[in-house]
């Protein structure tokens, strides 16, 4: 006895399995709409948060708010500065303090941000007039900017990196 069913309970066992598959079928194709829906609207929203974050740092960068840019750094927090220096949270801020570094402008353009799950990755183009410790730091600069979702569901910058964008023929 080889196989134990007969060819009369072949048809049944088919179309349970088919009428099975057609209802999986059904509720996928009635519940991925909604699901893309919601991750649509989280998006939007998530987009739309990232933004007002960009233009609180915009802003705290301007008016050399250590507090406000204190808020929106997460504590282990690392730039590599358009020089290829390493800076801390800490540095930073003490930096900002100080006053070895102030913009007196900086306008952003062709701002993209892509979502990785709890992760935010902003990259721009941006015009900077200002100075530091070794003088003029005034020009374009690419950037990325790392945000995370801490585990009070709030965003916080954990890396920064910028590049100065040269001009066509400008040597090192």
């Amino acid at each position: 006895m080889a196989n134990s069913r007969t060819p009369s309970h072949l048809p049944f066992a088919c179309s349970r399995w088919l009428a099975r598959v057609v209802v999986a079928a059904l509720l996928t194709a009635c519940v991925l709409p909604l699901h893309a829906g919601q991750n649509k609207f989280g998006r939007h929203d998530g987009r739309h948060q990232i933004d007002q974050l960009e233009e609180a740092w915009r802003v705290a960068i301007l008016a050399s708010d250590s507090k406000a840019l204190s808020n929106l750094l997460a504590d282990d927090y690392m730039a590599i500065t358009a020089s290829g220096t390493l800076q801390t949270k800490d540095q930073t801020l003490a930096n900002m303090r100080s006053g070895r570094l102030h913009i007196t402008s900086l306008a952003v353009a062709d701002r993209k941000v892509r979502f990785y799950a709890k992760t935010a990755v902003v990259t721009s183009v941006a015009h900077v007039e200002g100075s530091n410790q070794e003088g003029s730091v005034s020009g374009d600069f690419r950037y990325t900017r790392v945000y995370v979702k801490n585990q009070q569901d709030e965003w916080k910058i954990v890396s920064f990196e910028a590049s100065r964008i040269r001009a066509r023929g400008d040597h090192r």
